[in-house]
C-alpha cells in the first residue's frame, strides 16, 4: 500500500508541476498581449503553433536576416515577409522609417501589427493585394513545410510580388526544388531556431549576398 501512495504523491507533484507550467505559459502570454493592446508591439512573442508547422527563427537568425535584407533594398525600398513573422518583427525593429516591411502570414495573431499584417493562405497564392504585384525589392521566404508542393504555391506568390531578389528560407533538401522554381542558390549561412530541429535548414538567393556568405 505504501508504494501505491508513493506513486500517487510522484504523480500528483508532477500533475502540479505541469498545471503551475500551464498557467506561467499563459500569464506570460496575457502580458505579451496587454503589452501590445496598449501598443508595444515589441511585447509581443507568441508560443509556436506546431500544428501551424511554426518554428521561429533564434534572434541571432532574424538579425543576421534582417541586416541582409535591409543591405538589399536600402534607405527607402519595401520588404515582403511571407510566412516568417519574427524575422518580419527584427526588421521592423531595426529598419528605417523610409523602408516599408509588410507581413504576410497564415496565423492571424499577427494582426497586432495593424495595416503591416496581409493575410496569407500558400494553397490561395495569388490572392494578394493587385498594388503589391511586382512591388518589393526583395520577398524574403520560409515556406511553412518541406514540400515541393508547398514550395511550388509559395514560388507562384513570390514571383507576382518581387521585383527581382529573393531570399529563401527552408530545409537543405529543398536545394534542387528551389533552384528550379526560383532560380535561388545556396548560402553559406546556416539559420537556427528556437527550438532544435531535425531537419537542416538553409539560405539561398537568387542575387550576390551582402552578409550571408561571409565566414562566420
Amino acid at each position: 500500500m505504501a508504494d501505491s501512495d508513493d506513486d500517487a504523491t510522484q504523480l500528483s507533484a508532477q500533475a502540479l508541476a505541469a498545471l503551475q507550467e500551464f498557467y506561467q505559459e499563459q500569464s506570460n502570454l496575457e502580458e505579451n498581449m496587454t503589452g501590445t493592446l496598449e501598443g508595444d508591439v515589441e511585447k509581443f512573442n507568441p508560443k509556436e503553433d506546431w500544428q501551424l508547422s511554426q518554428f521561429w527563427s533564434d534572434d541571432a537568425t532574424a538579425e543576421r536576416l534582417t541586416r541582409e535584407a535591409l543591405a538589399v533594398v536600402g534607405e527607402n525600398g519595401r520588404i515582403a515577409c511571407v510566412s516568417c513573422p519574427t524575422t518580419y518583427k527584427k526588421i521592423r525593429e531595426l529598419k528605417g522609417d523610409a523602408v516599408q516591411a509588410f507581413c504576410l502570414e497564415y496565423d492571424e495573431r499577427f494582426k497586432v501589427f495593424g495595416e503591416h499584417f496581409v493575410f496569407y493562405d500558400y494553397n490561395e497564392p495569388l490572392r494578394l493585394p493587385v498594388e503589391f504585384k511586382n512591388s518589393f525589392d526583395l520577398v524574403l521566404v520560409d515556406p511553412p513545410f518541406l514540400s515541393e508542393e508547398c514550395l511550388s504555391k509559395v514560388a507562384i506568390t513570390v514571383q507576382y510580388l518581387t521585383k527581382d531578389k529573393v531570399l529563401l528560407c527552408t530545409g537543405a533538401v529543398m536545394a534542387e526544388a528551389a533552384d528550379r522554381l526560383l532560380g535561388v542558390k545556396l548560402t553559406k549561412f546556416v539559420p537556427t531556431h528556437t527550438h532544435q530541429l531535425q531537419n537542416e535548414f538553409r539560405c539561398y538567393t537568387n542575387y550576390d549576398s551582402f552578409d550571408l556568405d561571409k565566414n562566420d
